[in-house]
């Protein structure tokens, strides 16, 4: 019988192959970190020169601007129309939320996503258990209308109430109470020439409270009317 012939060197085990893959891959990672952690100043001043002139902005040289020695301020004489339209809404909606907040109204405006959001408190706008707007607020409410309507936004206007029970003959409950008085504004805008494909209102009652209903404070708070203007349609 032939004598088997001696393996020269061992095998090597099947996890340490895998291993080894496992080193050689990390090693690749942190190699491309490392390189993607080097800034081209050039580079860097090439990009920003290059999106600034796209977006309208006037154009930059070394001479007038050094990443270097200095910050650059880009100034956007002929701004996208897309970025002017989302800050002339935010001044407009800023105007809205100040003019309120003179006559007593607590208002805020809230920047989410693709949306701004313009939250007015319902305590000075609708009588207690009333679905109609007083003729102050209507008066802002068609202010706010006259400003948006040509631009072509679309616009949720979301009527909220705090946990207490209503007590009323013409309401069941709050979610009528809260959808009537979207509905009401809703029609206002109506009225005043928005246009009515992109007009829609809803009622939350009390169940997106942005405050505990614990406390008179908190369940004011929830009391609230929302104007949520979507923007993703410039």
């Amino acid at each position: 019988m032939a004598k088997k012939k001696k393996q020269e060197c061992p095998s090597i085990p099947g996890w340490l192959v895998s291993f080894g893959d496992l080193m050689s891959l990390l090693l690749t990672f942190f190699i491309l970190l490392y390189s993607m952690s080097t800034v081209s100043v050039e580079k860097f001043y090439q990009s920003i020169r290059g999106i600034t002139e796209a977006f309208g902005g006037r154009s930059m040289t070394k001479e007038d601007r050094s990443l270097i020695k200095n910050k650059i301020e880009l100034k956007f004489d002929k701004m996208h129309p897309k970025i002017k339209k989302k800050e002339r809404l935010l001044k407009e909606l800023n105007e809205i939320k100040q003019m309120l907040q003179k006559a007593g109204i607590e208002a805020e405006v809230i920047e989410h996503g693709n949306r701004f959001i313009l939250r007015v408190n319902s305590d000075k706008i609708f009588p207690p258990g009333s679905a109609t707007p007083t003729r102050e607020a209507m008066a802002y409410f068609l202010t706010l209308c006259k400003k948006l309507r040509d631009s072509g936004f679309k616009i949720e206007i979301i009527g909220y109430t705090d946990n207490t029970p209503i007590r009323s003959k013409r309401f069941k409950n709050n979610w009528e109470l809260a959808a009537y008085r979207a509905i009401n504004i809703l029609r206002h805008f109506i009225q005043c020439g928005y246009d009515p494909r992109f007009l829609s209102a809803a009622g939350r009652a009390e169940y997106d409270p942005i405050a505990p209903n614990d406390t008179p404070q908190g369940r004011a708070k929830n009391r609230r009317v929302e104007f949520h203007i979507i923007v993703d349609r410039i």
